[in-house]
C-alpha cells in the first residue's frame, strides 16, 4: 500500500496571493498533477488539515472538486485554520466524516494498512488539542481492531519540534493522547502537518512524522528565541510504504520539474 500526504494548502479560492505571495491554487494544482503523474499512483491520499486558509464554503467546494479530478480517495481532516461544519458539508456524501457530533475523527477500513483520521482542533486557537472525550474514541477505536496495522493521521503534532515560535502554543492533552497511542502496539505511525517542515520524532512506542507544507515551508530556525517567518523553499508530498515483510518506509517527493531521469551508470564513450 502506498499513502501520499499532503498539508497545509491554506486554499484561497479568491484568486487573492497567502502572505500576499502564493498562488494557492496554483500550489494545489500543482500538487494535485504530482500525484496524479506518480509511478505507482499512490492507493489513498491523507490532507492532513488548513486545508482552506479562510475556512470559506467557495474554498471547500474547490477543494472539493479538484480531489475529484484524483485517480485515488482524498481523506481529509480539519486543522486550526478550517471550519468544521462547511468542511463537513463539502465531503459529506464520501463517507468519511461523521454525519454529527462536534468532532470531525474517522476510521477507514478498506486497506491494508488501517487508518485513523483525528480532529486536533482547539476552537478559537492556533494550537490543537486532544480532549478526555476524543481520547476516549481513540482508546475505543484502537482497541476495535488490535492486531491491525494503523496509522494515525491529525493535524496538530502533540510534541514539542524544536521551532520556538511554533511551539509557543503547547498540544492540550498531549501527554494523556501520547499514553492512549502507546497502549495500542499496532500502531505502526502518527503523521502531522501544521509545521510546515518535514519532522520526526519517536513518540508514543512508535515514529511520528511532521509534512511539509505544499504553499511554504517555516525558517528553520532552531533557537529558542527565534523570530517567524517563512520561506518557499520547495514543496513536497512525504510517500508511506506500506509493506508486509518491511512495515512502514517513509519517503520525501518533491513537487517541481528536476529533469529527467539519468542512468547512474552512463554508457562509455
Amino acid at each position: 500500500m502506498l499513502i501520499a500526504q499532503i498539508s497545509d494548502l491554506h486554499l484561497r479560492a479568491d484568486g487573492k496571493r497567502l502572505k500576499n505571495t502564493v498562488d494557492t491554487q496554483a500550489t494545489l494544482d500543482a500538487c494535485l498533477d504530482h500525484l496524479a503523474a506518480m509511478q505507482p499512483r499512490p492507493d489513498v491520499v491523507l490532507a492532513t488539515g488548513d486545508l482552506a486558509h479562510d475556512g470559506k464554503r467557495r474554498d471547500y467546494r474547490a477543494l472539493r472538486e479538484a480531489f475529484d479530478g484524483l485517480p485515488m480517495p482524498v481523506y481529509p481532516i480539519p486543522g486550526n485554520h478550517d471550519h468544521r461544519g462547511k468542511l463537513r458539508d463539502a465531503f459529506a456524501d464520501r463517507g468519511v466524516f461523521p454525519p454529527d457530533g462536534p468532532f470531525l475523527n474517522y476510521v477507514i477500513e478498506d486497506h491494508p494498512l488501517r487508518l485513523v483520521g483525528l480532529d486536533t482542533v482547539m476552537e478559537g486557537a492556533d494550537g490543537g488539542e486532544f480532549c478526555a472525550a476524543r481520547r476516549d474514541w481513540l482508546d475505543r477505536s484502537l482497541a476495535e481492531a488490535p492486531t491491525r496495522p494503523t496509522l494515525i493521521f491529525m493535524h496538530h503534532p502533540p510534541f514539542a519540534t524544536g521551532i520556538g515560535f511554533m511551539d509557543a502554543t503547547p498540544f492540550a492533552g498531549a501527554a494523556e493522547t501520547e499514553a492512549v497511542v502507546r497502549r495500542h502496539s499496532q500502531v505502526v505511525g502518527v503523521v502531522c502537518g501544521h509545521m510546515h517542515r518535514a519532522i520526526t520524532v519517536g513518540w508514543g512506542g512508535t515514529v511520528a512524522m511532521v509534512a511539509p507544507s505544499i504553499v511554504f515551508q517555516m525558517v528553520l530556525d532552531l533557537a529558542r528565541d527565534a523570530p517567524s517567518g517563512f520561506v518557499l523553499e520547495p514543496p513536497a508530498v512525504p510517500l508511506y510504504l506500506w509493506r508486509d515483510d518491511a512495515g512502514l518506509i517513509a519517503h520525501m517527493s518533491l513537487i517541481g520539474d528536476f529533469g529527467p531521469r539519468h542512468p547512474f551508470h552512463p554508457p562509455a564513450d
